[in-house]
């Protein structure tokens, strides 16, 4: 796919991974419409993205305003949903509170609304590209709810690849990555990050630009749908 002209909806998109895909789509000549239910980044997406980008709140737990907002910017090309969610619940399973474990799967409700209520909108050769991360398939102690929400997401997109085709849907999957998400800043920031990736290969945080070179990728490359592309610094391997 030649992204230049094409309409790109990019939910989640004001902050981290999102607004980095955005901005990245934009350069490459798309028509980028931004969303987020969060009111507090629509101000930083606008100074990254410019004045004349179509920036909206919108909660993709809310189905009546995905539906309207879908029909209203129909038909679109290119549907990326990078949207967290909300709050994730960390620690030791067996003492972990069930709402919060239950609280997780936000982001898998998000993004099932998304493909279910977006898709028959998208163009005949549209793709959508959702985001997991590397505990789906490598957990760590502690990451349970992160990791079953994460196995759950890639299942989703290769159960429901073979419906939308000719339109393609692929994951891509993150390790750990320097965005807003870790809230904590200067050496305790450096401290945390570095104790995270000690164990992967290239041994840093990746960035977000580097997280939406990938999701760059699902998007112009034609010949992928319901595949995960790791952009993890080699977190899967031992």
């Amino acid at each position: 796919m030649d992204v230049a002209g094409k309409k790109a909806l990019v939910l989640g998109g004001t902050s981290g991974i999102g607004l980095a895909a955005a901005r990245q789509l934009q350069a490459r000549g798309a028509r980028v419409m931004v969303m987020s239910r969060s009111a507090d980044n629509l101000a930083e997406a606008r100074r990254v993205l410019g004045d004349g980008a179509d920036i909206r709140q919108l909660d993709v737990l809310d189905r009546a305003a995905m539906t309207a907002t879908f029909a209203a910017l129909a038909p679109y090309d290119i549907l990326v949903n990078a949207a967290t969610g909300g709050e994730r619940a960390t620690g030791p399973f067996l003492k972990m509170d069930l709402d919060g474990f239950q609280g997780s799967f936000r982001k898998l409700w998000g993004y099932v609304n998304t493909v279910r209520l977006g898709a028959e909108h998208l163009t005949q050769n549209g793709c959508i590209v959702l985001v997991s991360g590397s505990p789906a398939r490598k957990c760590q102690p502690g990451m349970a709810a992160i990791s079953t929400v994460g196995n759950a997401v890639e299942g989703f997109a290769r159960a429901v690849a073979p419906e939308l085709a000719p339109r393609r849907i692929n994951v891509v999957s993150p390790g750990v990555i320097d965005t807003p998400m870790f809230p904590v800043q200067g050496e305790a920031r450096a401290q945390f990050l570095a104790a995270a990736t000690a164990n992967t290969l290239l041994k840093r945080a990746g960035t977000a630009d580097e997280v939406a070179a990938g999701i760059l990728f699902a998007i112009e490359n034609d010949f992928v749908t319901g595949s995960t592309i790791d952009v993890d610094g080699g977190a899967l391997l031992p």
